[in-house]
């Protein structure tokens, strides 16, 4: 991709109408002081003093929280929450959010909200340390009240978004918001709107919408293990697309991000390069929320997956939280070298426009 290209697609977002359906989570960060660590007077156990709080849409609002990074222009979440705290704290963290549009976000008494609580160590020149997570979830399935409410609106945004990302997060089946009558209403949308799927408990039950996934779930889906070669890879996705008439897309870890057409051809991307510690949670959905917003804005599936590669290599060196890339974070890392011209252009107006020639010969991608 050149610069120009990059350009094109992402001055786009900013027009973009997408919607999130899927389990909105509440990420809880408690960030502990090892230093402050005290025993129980009461019980003789250890206590850790947690210093600060923090909080964050998390699963399928990690996705949402990073379109709204790309500068997408209005992101509606369709899901639900409880009356709780936690509920709370997650509409108060999206409504935070440019762009988001909570009219199809569900506040009900019927569910509670699904909250992943994460203590983590925070020791001076080390990186956050995470211990046992404390998850609150859904162990029944949906009431049909709640049900028909996202049912109601989808038919709302039918004909009125760009695309549709459908996150489902839950282990349990028939627990959140991606219920076997949601999927079917999915095919409402199609032909005419991009639709991307992504699926915890896999894609089988789908209908013939985009599919995303990782090698290991595509070999469960398929038969070829948790562990598929690369030409089984391959192959397996190219059947999937020209079965479903859609590109199927499979991250792979170290080995990069590759697109598979409904007319047997491959794209493929690497991986970038560590550039430190690195924090792997999030990077799946950074590559569902940059490959959406990509084709939605007009790009091609090697354009799309490409911008997804830099996207999930830029949060995955976010530490200690599930992070996010905006359009600048992937300019830089795209082309250094037009990052730094325009900087030192910045940093010297008067100088800047009269080696204008100079810096454009630089800049050339």
């Amino acid at each position: 991709m050149n610069s120009k290209s990059f350009l094109r697609l992402t001055r786009r977002y900013s027009k973009l109408r997408l919607a999130v359906i899927g389990d909105f989570y509440l990420d809880r960060y408690l960030e502990i002081d090892p230093s402050k660590a005290e025993t129980s007077i009461e019980t003789g156990l250890p206590v850790r003093n947690v210093i600060k709080v923090r909080s964050q849409a998390g699963a399928a609002g990690t996705v949402l929280n990073n379109l709204a990074a790309l500068g997408v222009g209005t992101i509606f979440p369709v899901g639900f929450c409880g009356l709780d705290g936690e509920g709370y704290e997650l509409q108060h963290a999206l409504a935070a959010l440019p762009g988001v549009e909570l009219d199809h976000l569900l506040a009900t008494p019927l569910r509670r909200t699904f909250c992943y609580c994460k203590p983590l160590v925070l020791e001076p020149g080390k990186p956050p340390r995470e211990l046992e997570r404390l998850d609150s979830k859904n162990w029944t399935p949906t009431p049909s009240l709640v049900v028909q409410s996202l049912l109601k609106s989808l038919a709302a945004l039918r004909g009125k978004l760009d695309a549709v990302i459908v996150m489902d997060q839950v282990s349990e089946p028939q627990t959140g918001t991606v219920t076997a009558q949601v999927r079917e209403a999915l095919t409402t949308f199609l032909p005419g709107t991009l639709v991307i799927a992504d699926s915890r408990l896999g894609l089988a039950e789908y209908p013939p919408v985009v599919f995303k996934m990782n090698a290991a779930e595509l070999g469960l889906l398929t038969g070829l293990g948790q562990a598929p070669g690369l030409a089984q890879i391959q192959q397996a996705a190219c059947k999937l697309a020209q079965r479903n008439g859609q590109p199927v897309i499979i991250t792979m870890a170290e080995r990069g991000i590759m697109g598979a057409k409904p007319d047997g051809s491959i794209e493929q991307v690497p991986a970038l390069p560590l550039r430190g510690p690195i924090d792997i949670v999030g990077a799946g959905d950074a590559v569902t929320a940059n490959t959406t917003a990509a084709l939605a804005a007009g790009a091609t599936l090697e354009e799309a997956i490409e911008l997804a590669a830099v996207g999930s290599s830029i949060v995955i060196h976010q530490l200690g939280t599930t992070g996010t890339a905006s359009v600048a974070q992937l300019r830089e890392l795209l082309f250094p070298r037009r990052t730094a011209a325009m900087a030192w252009a910045q940093r010297n107006p008067t100088e800047g426009r009269s080696k204008k020639r100079r810096n454009e010969a630089l800049c050339i991608n």
